[in-house]
């Protein structure tokens, strides 16, 4: 079994899935655009047959799906995400942290790349997408937290 989330955006979908493909070293392996929908299924507006309907990228074993959505498909899809973070994890600090840094530009990070007590590097952050992320690195058997850490 493989659970995999799937992330809405508003016309932004191709542009957020590069750059995350970027970011992650990912590969985008099927984008479909509304232009190209089935009869039936297409987009009344012009301006939204560039809208992807179904983006899926692998990265290693892993995937994110997403597509773009109208209100009336997601009645709260304007409205900041809530309830979930996408999360990734890493044994490799220094990675831990590209990522973080990465997946920060033009967005918000809520709480700046530090290690916690459980962890030797740790942030959250909300990406200019309006995607919630959170980047760990999991601690070695042999790794104990900075006294205050």
């Amino acid at each position: 079994m493989k659970i995999v989330t799937s992330l809405s955006f508003q016309g932004q979908c191709r542009e957020a899935f590069e750059f995350y493909a970027k970011v992650l070293g990912g590969r985008i392996t099927g984008a479909f655009p509304y232009g190209e929908a089935p009869p039936g299924m297409e987009v009344k507006d012009p301006a939204q047959k560039d809208w992807l309907m179904h983006c899926w990228m692998e990265v290693g074993d892993q995937a994110l799906m997403g597509a773009d959505l109208l209100p009336e498909w997601a009645p709260n899809i304007d409205k900041p995400k809530n309830g979930f973070d996408v999360s990734i994890h890493t044994e490799d600090l220094a990675q831990a942290r590209r990522w973080f840094e990465a997946l920060s530009e033009g967005g918000t990070q809520l709480m700046p790349f530090a290690e916690t007590f459980w962890s030797p590097g740790f942030g959250s952050l909300v990406d200019r997408f309006g995607i919630p992320w959170m980047v760990n690195t999991n601690a070695g058997a042999d790794w104990k937290p900075a006294q205050g850490a």
